[in-house]
């Protein structure tokens, strides 16, 4: 009997060590404004563990129709609601998100050896087989819901962990195969406004991929609709169903037009400026998905106030003519004064130029 009993405790023993070695943090945590920890981990949103990268049982990955491009970085995007809250549905604007949500967007790259930088848009967003030692981990931006709005957080990854620096960082990332390096920019919490303020009538940051026209699409992990899913969960209302809600494109699919291509892909990458409340809006280009003034968004429009960044071109495009474009030279360009976006890139995209570049000399007409 003593035996039997010694032989059961020491198999509990064992159970309850193993289940403590494999065990990882389940919920995430909040912090105040002025208690923010200075290690991601602390968080519980995203660590690493077991040479893999893991997320909070209370966090939703989600993705975006066409992503922003930020010089090939590929990014897992998570979403913490609180329990028992939900986010507001708009058509048209970023949702509104009860206090206490924490976004959360993490930047790396495939790498051979840990260093060196591959240039690849291809992931299918889950955590599977992403062995961390085959991965550059980057940083991790936070936008975290208080009282007051949203504020934004950088994190840096050093080791096996990220560290809050609110200056933020230049990262010098070797290219594997070449001798170029790209000189990545961690933004600074300022900095950060420079996108997320997309109505600077108001100065408050807001979220830029959380609105419907991005998220409205289905995941092809799991076969569900992203807006469905939270809507089922009870973390979203006021939504019906996807059929009634905008969806911009997936700018990569060639079953879809050029247009709403090229418009998916401009309104997720420089509508947040470009729209009529947005710092550029001075411009009148205006690049918003819903826009359909040819004009607005830059069908023989002449710039305005834009110095070198026209290329000493006449308009923002020129139909037929991509060359004679100043939307395509923009886009195509690498210099500080003339490249668009300002922020975000150092390199120059080269699918989204390609697929300007087609939209703009599919068009017909000419400028009078």
């Amino acid at each position: 009997m003593k035996a039997n009993r010694l032989n059961r405790l020491l198999l509990l023993c064992v159970f309850l060590l193993s289940g403590c070695e494999d065990s990882v943090p389940g919920s995430s945590q909040f912090f105040g404004s002025n208690n923010y920890p200075e290690r991601l981990s602390e968080w519980g949103l995203v660590w690493i563990d077991k040479n893999a990268l893991r997320i909070a049982e209370d966090s939703f990955i989600y993705t975006l129709n066409t992503p922003l491009f930020s010089d090939y970085a590929l990014k897992l995007r998570t979403l913490r609601i609180p329990k028992n809250q939900k986010a507001t549905y708009d058509d048209n604007e970023s949702f509104g998100f009860p206090v206490g949500t924490v976004v959360s967007k993490t930047f790396f790259y495939r790498s051979p050896n840990g260093q060196s930088v591959t240039l690849t848009s291809k992931w299918d967003g889950t955590l599977d087989n992403l062995d961390v030692d085959k991965l550059r981990l980057i940083e991790t931006r936070l936008l975290v819901r208080q009282e007051t709005g949203w504020e934004a957080l950088p994190y840096i990854w050093r080791g096996d962990d990220a560290y809050l620096k609110v200056t933020g960082d230049l990262k010098e990332l070797p290219i594997t195969g070449t001798d170029e390096k790209i000189p990545y920019l961690v933004p600074s919490r300022n900095q950060c406004a420079s996108c997320h303020v997309t109505d600077h009538t108001k100065g408050l940051l807001l979220p830029i991929g959380l609105k419907a026209r991005h998220l409205n699409h289905t995941k092809t992990v799991d076969g569900e609709n992203q807006l469905t899913f939270l809507q089922k969960t009870k973390q979203l209302s006021g939504f019906s169903s996807p059929a009634d809600a905008p969806a911009n494109a997936d700018f990569n699919n060639s079953e879809e037009t050029l247009d709403r291509r090229a418009r998916a892909y401009l309104d997720i990458n420089c509508s947040h400026c470009h729209n009529k409340k947005g710092p550029a809006d001075t411009s009148a280009l205006l690049l918003e998905h819903s826009g359909v003034d040819p004009r607005s968004y830059g069908v023989c429009k002449p710039p305005i106030a834009s110095g070198r960044g026209s290329g000493g071109l006449l308009y923002s495009i020129v139909p037929g003519e991509a060359h004679s474009s100043i939307m395509p030279f923009r886009l195509g360009s690498r210099d500080p004064a003339e490249m668009m976006p300002e922020l975000g890139r150092t390199l120059v995209h080269q699918e989204g130029l390609a697929l300007i570049n087609q939209w703009i000399n599919s068009m017909n007409g000419r400028c009078i």
